[in-house]
């Protein structure tokens, strides 16, 4: 039985593409949704009987909103940007925003190497993606030692060690040449794209001139690199037998209102590799998959070609994208290519129950969190905690859960005041009154809940954070026993909320407290390597500000400086400099 204001606001519903927000009692989003005819899909959640999640999402409704647009295109490009701004609680969430890696060519005159995550910079040649930064990465290393690319970051003065080992031709002191540029181009273009026969024919050829001289160092390294290279190669030769170049297959599976999106990843007419995404489906099992789809694109990139047979894809893309082309085959090469994607998506079902991921009940977790605490669910979370050494190196850091997911874009970094360093108590005053002084004065929304650690004076000292800034936000600690361990939740008033250490609300909140406390804590390892190789750059003559900057920019850690050689310290810094800091970090040893 639906109520009186939703039948009102059913019968003013318009026969026009737009968005639709559902909210609860309280006002918060709760749902976000895009259509073709906002009457006819807006009024079938309340006119049609539901069932499951939807049935359960539907209960929650007490209004909404709609938002008429001009096109299909306009309405999902709205229903993306109000998704990742408000993360409504039933909303489907690709929390996975990682991008795959690609090996991007420097043009001009001075070919270079590097990873690259997108392929915006129009002053790159850009091959790829490879399935992980290792495999990038490896391939990059074996490209500059058959290679003479250029090295160095920064253009020396005179030539380095990589020109004496024919490895670089030393753009640092002759141009090498619009015809020379392009033959280095084309050899590593012909690499890229599976040919090389040229390059083990360069290792080889090298390796036996080593051997004459009796050089057999030289002649090993040659070995290792013709070995490395059969090895790259071999990972990345998973022919497919289909005429896919460069495209994507999409498939799905659905079972118990959950439903998996298989993707095969096919670049240079090879498969790279799988991704997997298990969401809950609060819509038919189309409209989920095609809605994951959709999603997936916005942090991914869009290759020329799309096979699936999801409904009503091929109009969504076509009407989205410019110049892609969505095949939808039945039978076929494209049509085998997609069952296996198929039986991907079943797998990774399976694979999904077996292991009974905490992930699934989050909805119901943060429930029983809202009932614990006698507030409304908290659909997000803030916890916030600091990390110093003795004082030193002084950091606060906050982690943002969305629906009992971590959502790492809204992550944030703060770097404390010395007045306050060993001091836990005004150092989490200081860094809650930053976060949300500054959300009040974007006015931006705040979290349903903030977290701390340490039981009841961190709590009073985040809330004191809260007073200076005039924000009101519930607060709670994570308190331990007499044991060190945690045992449950305590608010201001020293009033405590056991957990049961073996429920599902006790490892998503320790799960939460991890997060918080390793994101604090590589933030204080970061700064504090920073100021340690910072400390030693001091007495070297020469190192100003700016030469310092490249330095840690090339060698943001100990270690990494450690393993500098001094010809390539030479590089970004003048050889008087270089040899200092080198004698500094190693004694007077080399």
């Amino acid at each position: 039985m639906i109520s009186e204001k939703l039948r009102r606001l059913i019968s003013l519903l318009p026969d026009r593409p737009g968005v639709y927000l559902m909210k609860d009692a309280s006002d918060r989003i709760i749902y976000i949704g895009k259509a073709k005819n906002l009457k006819n899909r807006v009024s079938q959640y309340f006119l049609r009987p539901q069932s499951g999640k939807v049935a359960a999402m539907v209960s929650h409704v007490d209004h909404f909103e709609t938002i008429i647009v001009g096109s299909d295109k306009e309405a999902f490009i709205l229903e993306q940007n109000l998704i990742q701004t408000h993360y409504p609680r039933y909303n489907i969430m690709l929390m996975d925003d990682s991008h795959y890696p690609y090996i991007a060519l420097k043009r001009h005159d001075d070919p270079m190497l590097k990873i690259a995550r997108d392929t915006k910079d129009s002053h790159y040649f850009y091959f790829g993606p490879f399935p992980s930064s290792f495999a990038a990465r490896q391939t990059i290393d074996l490209l500059n030692k058959i290679y003479p690319t250029r090295k160095c970051a920064h253009i020396p003065n005179k030539p380095c060690l990589y020109y004496s080992m024919g490895q670089c031709l030393a753009p640092c002191i002759k141009p090498l040449g619009k015809e020379k540029a392009e033959e280095l181009y084309s050899s590593i273009k012909r690499f890229m794209n599976g040919d090389n026969g040229e390059a083990v024919a360069l290792l080889r050829k090298r390796m036996a001139e080593a051997v004459e001289r009796l050089d057999y160092e030289t002649a090993g390294e040659c070995k290792k690199s013709i070995d490395a290279l059969e090895h790259v190669t071999e990972g990345q030769s998973v022919e497919i037998s289909s005429s896919i170049r460069d495209g994507d297959v999409f498939a799905f599976a659905e079972r118990d209102s959950y439903l998996c999106l298989a993707i095969l990843t096919y670049r240079r007419g090879k498969l790279l590799g799988k991704t997997t995404h298990v969401v809950p489906s609060f819509l038919s099992p189309e409209e989920t998959a095609l809605d994951c789809v959709l999603q997936y694109y916005q942090n991914h990139e869009l290759p020329p070609l799309v096979v699936t047979r999801i409904q009503g894809a091929k109009e969504a893309l076509a009407c989205i994208y410019e110049g892609v082309i969505v095949q939808v085959p039945e039978e076929g090469k494209l049509s085998d290519v997609i069952s296996i994607a198929s039986l991907n998506a079943r797998q990774g079902l399976d694979a999904h129950f077996l292991t009974a991921r905490l992930e699934d009940d989050n909805a119901a977790i943060l429930d029983e969190l809202g009932e614990l605490l006698s507030m409304d669910t908290p659909l997000r979370i803030e916890l916030f905690d600091n990390s110093h050494l003795q004082g030193s190196s002084p950091v606060g850091a906050m982690v943002c859960y969305v629906n009992g997911a971590p959502a790492k874009k809204m992550y944030r970094k703060f770097l404390l005041p010395e007045d306050v360093a060993g001091d836990d108590y005004h150092s989490m005053a200081h860094v809650v009154g930053r976060r949300y002084g500054r959300l009040k004065e974007e006015g931006a929304e705040y979290p349903d809940l903030i977290l701390v650690d340490g039981g009841l004076p961190q709590v009073h000292a985040a809330q004191e954070g809260l007073s200076q800034v005039h924000v009101d936000i519930p607060v709670y600690g994570l308190f331990k026993n007499d044991r060190h361990q945690t045992s449950g939740l305590i608010d201001g008033e020293g009033k405590t909320y056991p957990l049961d250490a073996k429920s599902p609300l006790f490892f998503l909140l320790m799960r939460m407290q991890d997060e918080v406390h390793r994101y604090a804590i590589s933030f204080h390892r970061q700064k504090r390597g920073k100021a340690m190789v910072n400390s030693i750059f001091d007495g070297v003559p020469g190192l100003g500000a700016k030469r310092r900057e490249k330095l840690q920019s090339t060698y943001p850690s100990i270690d990494a400086l450690l393993g500098a050689s001094l010809g390539e310290l030479s590089q970004i810094i003048p050889e008087e400099s270089a040899l200092a800091l080198y004698k500094k970090l190693h004694g007077n040893k080399g």
